[in-house]
């Protein structure tokens, strides 16, 4: 019996040493926020966020909060993040609402709930979207462009 005991103590503390690496793993924190260059930018009114470069960057992006339309930009058969898109998010009525220029390869916007076109463009070539925004969950869009580069 004082085997068993101490083999369910040794097993005990295995598991108290392991917690924080487990906590560690689940984690959603960026690994190195000063890494982080993303800051909250307006126009218009309304608020975005672009970049995603490196893994901290891009975590820290998905873990924002309060953006209901959330854009990934790519390219070729790896789905390259790519951080040289054009984007213009127009109402349904054709007024623009947002310009941006060389975003991504994440862009988080808040926008008022409606109908929504967003059009994508990189090296000359343009990807069309449209979309219903609310409060509810976020509206994701892939813009993916074929090639290498």
């Amino acid at each position: 019996m004082k085997h068993v005991h101490s083999f369910v103590l040794s097993l005990a503390a295995l598991g108290v040493l392991m917690f924080p690496v487990l906590l560690h793993a689940a984690s959603l924190d960026p690994i190195d926020s000063s890494g982080v260059q993303v800051q909250p930018q307006q126009q218009n009114g309304i608020s975005y966020l672009s970049g995603g470069i490196g893994e901290d960057e891009s975590k820290a992006i998905q873990q924002a909060k309060g953006y209901n339309l959330h854009m990934t930009f790519s390219v070729g058969v790896d789905n390259k993040y790519i951080p040289d898109v054009d984007v213009v998010i127009q109402k349904a009525q054709g007024q623009t609402v947002l310009t941006l220029s060389q975003a991504g390869p994440l862009v988080y916007v808040q926008l008022p709930a409606g109908k929504y076109t967003v059009v994508a463009t990189r090296n000359g070539e343009a990807k069309h979207d449209t979309t219903d925004v609310g409060s509810g969950t976020p509206r994701n869009l892939v813009f993916h462009w074929n090639g290498d580069q």
